[in-house]
């Protein structure tokens, strides 16, 4: 099928209609009245629902419906949003768009859009009633991404006996690999884009950054009813809450769906519409990256499969022929906040080079340390905690004269008040959490 459209030039955004069966989601879209776009998700060897859970999984899917699109809504971002099924209740409505608005504002920013005030998703429906507890068993699913965060998570959940899955949606060969060295049982969904989308990108659609960690969310959502879970346990720092940059009075968060005001709005809207026993959340959100990966230091079996290099995961392009390219900010920052943590031979073992001492990569450094520069639009930590980590290697003889420690030495650290750059706060929890009762002893895993 081709898509005979500019997307650009549509008025209205359409979500047609969503369906179940044998453990497959269809999810449908069209621009106008134009070709339906139609996306899948493949839940593996998917058992019966219950009849006690039916209307919560209908919920859900209605849910993902709204949120995955998102994928398709961001290639003309038309100025009307048509919910075929009729207009929703106010708080479903509220939260698609502050996901959308936020959730898309680096697709903005970077595209010189502006969607405030053009995202208004249909509301006035009839008010839900408020969900009951489902009896969902305790048992946590804990999506692994392949690099640490997630792997910390997961060793947390296993030093209190937790009963957990490692879960991933996609096909990355590398986030098998660490899902299978975390020993647990697994659950790997199968999210298949509609083959349109890629045409209209070829066709001059808009394109850029989507929140993905929302669409991922929904999706996990509905596997815990299907499945029977009554915890998702993310690995989202409190880093992620914090924004890459600010333009024109609004803030632009790469990471807004990993942030906690997401958190906030997704979570209490599975326990009100949903099932109040399901629990959406983030363990690792009292800590700062630089305290996560303090924890990750001590994981010494995950050291030869883990890897936070975002050119892994791409979509289509090339990968790099190891685990870390060394180029990209996800490389640079991990190897920064390791840093202080490890051994020098072994963090040099992990990454196969010294990216400290190479001048070539002064520019990438310099923006996770928000030096000359804004943060790297990625998932990295914030530029003080980044600089706390480059004070911490500059007190170390064996760090001293590499090339960009020595910089920072002789230009950078004279600009800066040290007093303010100490590791050691970094390393404490905040009490900032929506964690539930019986996983809050897994925090001690970080003591």
């Amino acid at each position: 099928m081709t898509i005979n459209i500019n997307p650009r030039l549509t008025q209205v955004f359409r979500f047609v209609r969503c369906s179940y069966a044998d453990g497959v989601a269809e999810l449908v879209y069209a621009f106008d009245h134009g070709e339906e776009l139609i996306e899948r998700v493949r839940f593996p060897h998917a058992p019966a629902i219950p009849a006690s859970h039916q209307a919560a999984f209908d919920q859900v899917l209605k849910l993902l419906h709204l949120i995955a699109g998102v994928s398709y809504y961001k290639a003309g971002v038309p100025p009307r949003i048509e919910v075929v099924d009729g207009p929703l209740d106010d708080s479903t409505a509220g939260l698609l768009d502050e996901l959308y608005l936020h959730g898309l504002a680096e697709f903005a920013y970077r595209n010189g859009l502006d969607l405030r005030g053009r995202i208004n998703f249909p509301r006035g429906g009839a008010k839900q009633p408020e969900a009951k507890a489902l009896g969902l068993p305790h048992r946590t699913l804990v999506p692994i991404g392949g690099g640490k965060d997630s792997l910390v998570a997961v060793e947390a959940i296993k030093s209190i006996g937790g009963d957990a899955t490692a879960v991933w949606v996609g096909n990355s060969p590398l986030i098998a690999a660490c899902a299978e060295r975390t020993g647990l049982p697994m659950l790997n969904i199968q999210r298949e884009l509609a083959p349109g989308l890629f045409e209209l990108n070829r066709s001059g659609a808009w394109n850029g950054h989507i929140p993905v960690t929302a669409v991922n969310s929904a999706i996990l959502s509905l596997a815990a009813i299907l499945y029977g879970f009554d915890s998702i346990a993310f690995a989202n720092e409190r880093s992620a809450s914090a924004a890459t940059l600010e333009y024109d009075g609004q803030q632009v968060n790469h990471q807004w769906s990993k942030g906690y005001a997401f958190e906030q709005l997704l979570g209490e809207w599975l326990q009100r519409h949903v099932a109040a026993d399901l629990a959406y959340f983030s363990l690792l959100r009292p800590f700062s990256e630089l305290a996560v990966t303090r924890a990750f230091a001590k994981l010494t079996p995950y050291f030869d499969v883990f890897s936070s290099c975002n050119r892994n995961f791409k979509i289509l392009g090339p990968k790099p022929a190891d685990r870390w390219c060394g180029q990209c900010p996800k490389c640079h920052f991990v190897f920064l906040a390791l840093a202080p943590f490890l051994a020098k031979p072994r963090l040099l073992s992990i990454f196969g080079r010294n990216l400290l001492d190479d001048e070539n990569l002064a520019p990438g450094f310099d923006a996770l340390l928000e030096y000359q520069d804004h943060k790297p639009f990625e998932c990295v930590g914030e530029g003080a905690e980044a600089r706390a980590a480059m004070l911490a290697l500059s007190q170390r003889s064996e760090w001293q004269e590499d090339a960009l420690v020595a910089r920072f030495i002789r230009e950078i650290l004279p600009q800066l008040d040290a007093k303010e750059l100490a590791l050691e706060p970094w390393l404490q929890p905040s009490a900032e959490q929506r964690i539930p009762g019986r996983l809050l002893p897994a925090l001690a895993f970080f003591e």
